[in-house]
């Protein structure tokens, strides 16, 4: 037995032969440094082949069973016990869209009974081809015949009769005159003379105030203060478009 002096040398020595046992080894499949295939190191560490038959999985215990979780693996990948492929999942037929009612309705929904118009949120009344699977002749005119037992005629009535007294009617006056607006044609008193603004917003337009004005004296006589100008038209009346609707 060789000894060796111990010092910082040699404890350096000791340390490195230390990590070196502990370093892992790198695996050949390469899953990685320190690491190695799952499933293989599963497959490896099972006892004995996998028994055929249903595989019972024993309540969980606390401890790692090897063989059922490569059983697990094998249905996951699907691999049957014996080493045979497991019959792959039968997928649900596919339907041919050709067999499919229009409008992309379920195929249980028939074209005829008007379900599909539902469906796809539009009418079929301009296809001739469903409307003449579902529709007659005679369905047509028992529809035209209900349709006219429920006209309702509606008789006229007379018209309301308009009062024989309304007052001065300002259409008539203006189309009685030709002079513009502005230009005077009745005297006006200098005297007691009313503010012709706040006699106008009595009014709620100026053809009631016309009106009113008319009715009161006008246009020879003011007494309302309305047409301080003399030019017979209250306040701001117009009668120039009452003309020109006339021409």
């Amino acid at each position: 037995m060789i000894r060796l002096p111990f010092g910082p040398a040699t404890a350096a020595v000791l340390a490195a032969l230390a990590l070196a046992a502990c370093t892992p080894t790198t695996s050949d499949n390469g899953a990685g440094v320190g690491f190695q295939d799952y499933n293989g190191y599963v497959r490896g560490a099972q006892p004995g082949p996998v028994p055929t038959g249903p595989v019972v999985v024993p309540p969980p215990s606390g401890t790692f069973d090897p063989a059922a979780a490569a059983a697990a693996i094998d249905r996951a990948e699907g691999v049957a016990p014996d080493g045979a492929t497991a019959p792959a999942t039968a997928l649900p037929p596919v339907t041919d869209s050709s067999s499919r009612p229009r409008g992309g309705a379920p195929a249980g929904i028939r074209e005829e009974s008007g379900e599909v118009a539902a469906y796809a949120g539009i009418s079929d009344e301009q296809d001739f081809a469903a409307v003449a699977a579902r529709e007659t002749i005679e369905s047509d005119a028992a529809r035209i015949e209900q349709n006219r037992s429920e006209y309702v005629i509606v008789q006229p009535k007379d018209l309301p009769q308009r009062p024989g007294d309304t007052g001065p009617n300002i259409v008539e006056f203006a189309l009685a005159t030709e002079h513009a607006p502005g230009v005077q044609l009745y005297k006006r008193g200098g005297l007691g003379i009313r503010d012709p603004n706040a006699a106008c917003a009595k009014f709620a337009s100026p053809d009631q105030a016309q009106q009113e004005f008319l009715a009161k004296g006008g246009p020879e006589r003011d007494r309302m203060g309305v047409d301080p100008d003399g030019d017979g038209f209250a306040c701001s009346w117009d009668p120039r478009p009452f003309r020109t609707a006339l021409q």
